[in-house]
């Protein structure tokens, strides 16, 4: 369902964080001080999805001066995080992926901080007042909730507090239960009075570090004080008539983009069909551009191509393996994720895409004491392979499936757009824009619309796979096994293939949200 509103404009994957975000609107905030206020409630609604314990990337448009800028708020490895060590600690040549191992530096709350420095006109006890209230006083927890904690029970660690918050009373939540997180409840009370630096410096930061190091971690006082987030420019393709923004590494946005890059030189007439062929160029398109990524994509600093090389060279050469009877040799496997994507805008024209996860679900298992924080487990990333270009290194920054989404027509902001989905996040993105752009599909149906993963790797018989929503026609799965493709099913409204959210500008300015059916998802404007 389409909302429309002309002073302001949320879509997220909860209600309650929506309505959040929207109350602050009301009282005058900006679409960074509304983005905030709806982070902090889905990192206390729902925390399968994300927290204070996670990373964080935004695009962010300033109508004023109508600039976009790009806000990095991912953590680095700890210092101690050499491949030898890390090795040694987890008995063998795998980066593990639960546990204190891959926890590395939680970049969200710090990356609240400079967002708020810059765009943000009330003060963080108006902004984190909605979350504080849903974690003291408890909500209502979800069907969704109840079904992906059952899943995560087993991850969470016996030594800390996450068994006692999620399983009160040794039982497993029901539908409708009241959860209340007073641990959580402090931690946010705390950074609503005295900032953001409380978080990384002070007690609790101290008892982060001793619940890390308490179980085996890496994690030190000095990591967390000497983390700051940083402000990016975004890269672009055009698309049609559109500029499509994307982050630059280590976010793997620019997946994205190079497939958008190819497929620009596909007829617009092959795409609008919507039917096998479209389905199957994106999936080679994909399949195609996450080869680069796994080649290239880390931290910037240990890179070895330039990123905007990298664009320019698919722009002007596309792949040739962009043919509608042709499968790529070439697969690549994908890794779920969980987190969530939420986007705003104010009165003013001011609009913020922002992303934020624990990375696979509950994260790495482990809640950081009395602070009610759930850690990510994003350093599972890491590669332990020497020479690998996203091997593990002290403060480096892995390459990250997090990526926001902004896109312009005219030379005017178009469109908000993101969504959860670990890796899939690149193929969710094209989806949505070619459901729009080629197919002219209004903004609340190209959410809709059934999605597939195409990055899976391959089948026994070394046929690349494919997950499709069970929504598509029939006909369409038998197309795509004669194409090579190992066709897999999923059931409809999968969450395994994101929850997208977005906000289309119409040209007088008024604000179009949507929300994605796969989640308790609600867009609202006034």
């Amino acid at each position: 369902m389409r909302h429309m509103g002309r002073q302001g404009m949320v879509a997220s994957p909860h209600y309650l964080a929506t309505a959040a975000g929207v109350n602050v609107l009301r009282r005058g905030g900006t679409a960074a001080d509304a983005a905030i206020a709806t982070n902090a409630v889905l990192a206390t609604v729902t925390p399968h999805l994300c927290g204070m314990g996670g990373d964080l990337f935004a695009l962010v448009y300033s109508a004023g001066d109508g600039t976009l800028t790009g806000l990095n708020g991912s953590g680095r490895a700890p210092a101690e995080a050499t491949p030898e060590r890390v090795c040694a600690l987890a008995g063998g040549d795998s980066m593990p992926e639960r546990g204190p191992l891959p926890i590395t530096v939680p970049g969200g709350v710090e990356a609240w901080g400079v967002l708020h420095e810059r765009f943000c006109r009330l003060p963080f006890t108006d902004l984190l007042a909605d979350a504080i209230r849903y974690a003291e006083d408890g909500f209502p927890v979800s069907e969704r909730f109840v079904a992906s904690l059952r899943n995560f029970v087993p991850i969470l660690h016996p030594e800390t507090p996450a068994l006692e918050t999620f399983l009160p009373g040794g039982t497993a939540l029901r539908e409708g239960q009241i959860l209340k997180q007073p641990r959580l409840a402090r931690t946010l009370r705390a950074i609503a009075e005295d900032g953001t630096a409380v978080f990384y410096r002070g007690l609790i930061a101290h008892e982060l570090v001793r619940s890390v190091r308490a179980v085996g971690g890496l994690l030190s006082s000095a990591d967390l004080d000497e983390h700051r987030s940083e402000w990016v420019e975004p890269l672009s393709v055009q698309y049609r008539d559109v500029t499509v923004y994307e982050l630059p590494p280590n976010s793997q946005g620019i997946v994205a983009l190079l497939m958008l890059a190819d497929l620009d030189h596909v007829p617009t007439d092959v795409l609008s069909s919507g039917g096998a062929d479209y389905v199957h160029l994106l999936a080679t398109a994909a399949r195609l551009a996450y080869v680069d990524r796994d080649a290239h994509i880390t931290d910037p600093m240990h890179m070895t191509m330039d990123p905007t090389e990298l664009l320019a060279r698919r722009s002007a050469q596309p792949q040739a393996g962009i043919e509608i009877d042709r499968t790529p040799e070439t697969v690549v496997n994908g890794e779920p994720g969980d987190t969530v994507y939420l986007c705003t805008a104010d009165g003013e024209g001011n609009l913020v895409s922002l992303i934020e996860s624990n990375y696979m679900g509950i994260g790495s298992g482990i809640m950081a004491g009395e602070t009610g924080v759930m850690l990510h487990n994003r350093g599972a990333w890491f590669s332990l392979e020497p020479g690998h270009a996203n091997v593990i290194a002290p403060h480096k920054r892995t390459m990250h499936t997090l990526m926001p989404g902004m896109a312009f027509r005219g030379g005017r902001p178009w469109l908000v757009f993101g969504t959860m989905g670990g890796s899939a996040q690149p193929q969710i993105h094209v989806q949505l824009l070619t459901r729009l752009i080629d197919q002219g599909l209004p903004l609340d149906a190209a959410i809709d619309a059934p999605r597939f993963d195409a990055v899976l790797g391959a089948d026994h018989e070394g046929r690349p796979i494919i997950a499709l929503e069970d929504r598509f026609p029939r006909d369409m799965l038998s197309a795509l096994s004669d194409k090579g493709d190992a066709v897999r099913e999923l059931e409809g409204y999968s969450s395994r293939v994101g929850h997208a959210h977005a906000i289309q500008v119409l040209d007088d300015g008024v604000y179009v949200g949507a929300a994605d059916p796969r989640a308790d998802s609600l867009a609202l404007g006034y």
